[in-house]
């Protein structure tokens, strides 16, 4: 009885193991990642838009402005600079809102669908003369060229890296993802706020913010290639299934 009862849990176990392998391998890594990052750089061009919202109904002055105007800045270098073509604070505000909902709802939705890296694309330049912020340009760029290879494994891949050092990479970028998306927030509450724990100094807190980005980003990249390593393993493995599925 008690040797049935031990192979039970082990089958138990084993189904749940090859499950959550099923699962993981069904995920396409490349798509998550570029939808997290169309949703955090959402986010911030948001966050543009709000406190351009708060600055009221009033003319820009200019085409580079300062998101944060002086009533509701937190620190010395929380502007939050942006750019925009539309000569009045509220209206711009309200655009970059619009426009960061509608880069969220197409990351999360339909940025894997045919033409979805296209649209992802102009919406991302839509919202550049709209207010929604400058630093965002860098990622969006990197967020369309990724994107571009979602369903279309990056197959040169095997020839940089054998199969071990593939799989162990592709067991990563779920965690180099999340890492990142801490530090990412993190930057934005500094960039925002200026709070670092114990740091009354400006300048060095705005030196913590621009590394917390340098380092988030170097992990973007590596989160990158192990999700291509990931995708790659996963049409491998849908390869094998269709095959077995012939026999």
């Amino acid at each position: 009885m008690e040797t049935q009862e031990r192979q039970m849990s082990r089958a138990t176990h084993e189904d749940s193991r090859l499950g959550r392998s099923k699962f993981c391998r069904e995920i396409s890594a490349t798509r998550v990642i570029v939808s997290t990052l169309g949703v955090l750089l959402a986010v911030g061009g948001m966050d543009h838009g709000l406190f351009e919202v708060l600055q009221g109904n009033k003319p820009t002055g200019g085409l580079v402005v300062h998101a944060i105007g002086e009533q509701n800045r937190m620190w010395a270098y929380g502007t939050e600079d942006a750019f925009t073509l539309i000569p009045n604070f509220l209206v711009t505000g309200v655009a970059a809102i619009v426009v960061s909902v509608m880069i969220l709802v197409w990351s999360v939705g339909f940025v894997h669908k045919k033409n979805g890296s296209l649209v992802f694309l102009l919406f991302s330049i839509l919202l550049f003369p709209v207010g929604g912020g400058v630093g965002q340009v860098v990622l969006f760029a990197l967020a369309w060229a990724v994107s571009t290879r979602i369903n279309k494994p990056v197959t040169w891949l095997r020839v940089v890296f054998p199969e071990s050092v593939r799989g162990a990479l592709a067991r990563l970028w779920l965690w180099l993802l999340i890492v990142f998306t801490l530090l990412a927030l993190i930057a934005l509450e500094i960039a925002i706020a200026g709070y670092v724990p114990r740091v009354s100094d400006p300048r060095l807190v705005l030196h913590i913010c621009w590394s917390i980005l340098a380092v988030s980003l170097g992990i973007l990249l590596a989160a990158f290639v192990c999700g291509f390593a990931h995708d790659l393993d996963r049409t491998d493995w849908q390869d094998a299934q269709m095959n077995s599925a012939r026999i």
